[in-house]
């Protein structure tokens, strides 16, 4: 944008393209010092570690789509502590589970033995 004049200063740059401006010189910096090649890298993220590490989750994934479930996150917490030597706040669990994961904790209520099959497909149709 700048080579080309649409944009004037590097903050008029970073207007147009919707970011911050400290973006916008970080790019063009890594412009600048190796060209195309240099911003087309990707670089290691930096940042605080999952609580729940990529492993654990899956593992979770897999429990939650069992049939028996869990009773709530309270019991996801103290499976994931049992189970996998992880202890994670409810906060995070929930937030994992509910958000990231899109799953529910929560197995459905027992059928009554005087229930027939029959019926409930008949329910479920009409």
């Amino acid at each position: 944008m700048l080579k080309s004049e649409q944009a004037e200063t590097v903050q008029a740059a970073a207007d147009l393209l919707t970011r911050h401006h400290v973006t916008a010189q970080e790019w063009l910096r890594r412009y600048r010092e190796g060209g195309l090649a240099e911003m087309l890298q990707s670089q290691a993220r930096s940042g605080r570690p999952r609580a729940i590490p990529q492993w654990a989750e899956a593992a979770l994934q897999k429990r939650l789509e069992a049939p028996e479930g869990f009773d709530g996150y309270q019991a996801i917490c103290d499976w994931l502590e049992t189970q996998l030597g992880l202890e994670v706040k409810y906060k995070t669990v929930y937030k994992l589970v509910h958000n990231r994961l899109q799953a529910a904790p929560k197995v459905p209520r027992p059928l009554s033995v005087a229930q027939s099959s029959e019926q409930r497909e008949t329910y479920k149709k009409t």
